[in-house]
Formats: structure tokens, sequence, C-alpha cells
């Protein structure tokens, strides 16, 4: 008489211990991405707030904003546009740690020079933005939600675009919005920078933000050797704009970094 034989068992007891190590393994490493990850999440979390706009303002940001043209720039002589690309090639080669492809970080400085200049901002100072709102990374959602280089919140997609919060990983789009939003702050603010960048990053008035990315700024500021000289001019610092910006000129990228405190 046939002996019944016992169920196929695919995990017999002495696969455990070894399925058991498997297992373990396979949740260290989830978790060391999980961790890493988190470690990416910028600096700060670009956090604008949604605030009412009149018809008109709000119809100048849309046409500002819609506005197709390519961020090609245009110079008015020889002149001008050497002085651009000697920006371009000393600009690029402070970048190229963080942006290693060449190709790339070339669009992306032609894109942030043609955007800021386009809506009248000094383009160190919206680089230093992006250095402390994102890293230069493209793809980052804060945990405000705000997306991409500037840290866009989606609803400004809704209030002055098409409604798609996805463009604002594109890069053209991100940095026109970006560029748009700050311009539009600055002149709530009547020129004062220092409450625009803390408006543009949800915290009117405290000093953190503000002083990040002005340090962040002068890592990016360019001394055109190019240039004729100019007769220099006085200038007289008041102690509330000395109080205001503390970090010191010529900065070095790790410096700028270590000024920016982090959340």
């Amino acid at each position: 008489m046939k002996q019944p034989t016992a169920p196929f068992d695919p995990f017999p007891a002495y696969r455990w211990p070894r399925l058991w190590l498997r297992g373990l393994k396979r949740f260290g490493a989830s978790a060391a991405l999980l961790s890493a990850s988190l470690c990416a999440l910028p600096t700060h979390a670009g956090h604008q707030l949604e605030e009412p706009l009149v018809d008109s303002v709000r119809s100048a940001l849309q046409a500002a904003i819609s506005n197709a043209t390519p961020p090609e720039p245009v110079f008015v002589d020889t002149a001008s546009r050497l002085a651009y690309l000697r920006w371009l090639t000393a600009t690029s080669e402070k970048l190229a740690r963080r942006m290693p492809n060449v190709t790339l970080r070339h669009e992306f400085l032609q894109t942030v020079w043609y955007e800021s200049k386009r809506a009248g901002l000094d383009v160190a100072m919206v680089l230093g933005l992006i250095q402390v709102e994102s890293g230069f990374r493209k793809h980052v959602i804060s945990h405000a939600g705000a997306r991409g280089y500037m840290q866009i919140m989606p609803f400004w997609t809704r209030v002055i675009g098409d409604g798609d919060a996805s463009k604002l990983f594109h890069m053209q789009t991100n940095l026109r919005f970006g560029n748009v939003i700050l311009r539009h702050y600055l002149d709530i603010e009547k020129g004062d920078l220092f409450m625009a960048l803390g408006r543009y990053n949800g915290s009117r008035g405290r000093a953190t933000y503000p002083n990040a990315v002005l340090a962040a700024q002068r890592y990016w500021e360019f001394d055109d050797p190019g240039a004729p000289a100019a007769p220099a001019t006085p200038g007289i610092a008041t102690a509330e704009s000395a109080a205001k910006v503390s970090a010191p000129a010529g900065q070095t990228e790790a410096q700028a970094d270590q000024a920016t405190p982090s959340t």
C-alpha cells in the first residue's frame, strides 16, 4: 500500500534563517534608499502663500507667463555678447560640480540669464535663490508641494497658468514662473528685496531665508575681467541693511552652503 506523502512546503524550516536574512537585507537597502531620498530634500522648502490678485495684476502675470519667446539672448553690440560669453564660461565652471552635463548646464544658465534679465532681476541673486531652494535639482518636491528649480507652488499654475502643475518640472517654465513671481513680490514690496525674498519663501519679515539667498548670491557674482574700468562711487551702508546681510563677499560655494541654515 502506497504511503501518503506530506504536502509540498515551499518554505521548509531549514530555509527560514536564510529567508529571514534575505528579507533583512532587502529592508536595509530600502531603508537606506528612503534615507537618501529624505536627505535630498531642498534645504529650504519654498512655500509661497496664495493671495488674492486684482484683475489687472492677474492679467499682467498671465501675459508674462504665456509669452512663449524662446530664451535666446539678444545683444545690441559685440561687446555685450562677449561679456555674456565670459559670464557663461566662468559661471559654468562654478556649476560643474552640481550639474556635470555641459550641454544641460549651458542651457540652464542661458535660460536663467534670459529669464532674470527679462524680469529685471540680478542673475547672481536668482542663482543664489535656486541654490537655497532646490540645490539645482530639477525634479525636487518640498514637503509643502513646491516644485522644481525655483520651488514653485502648484496653485500658481491655476492662478496665472493653464492649471497643469506638471509643467513646473519643465526647465524654462519653472524659471519663468519663479522670476515672474519674484518680480511680482518685489513690486508689492516697493523694491525691498529683503521683504520680497521673505514673501517668496512664505517667511516675510524673518531674516533667515533672505540672508541665506543673499549669502549664496555672493558665490555667483561675476567680476568681468574684460569689462572697462569704471570710476568708483562711494556708497553708504545703513545699520539696517548691514544687519540684514551679514555674509562676507567673495565666498566659496562651500561657505555659501554652510551659510544656508537647515530646516
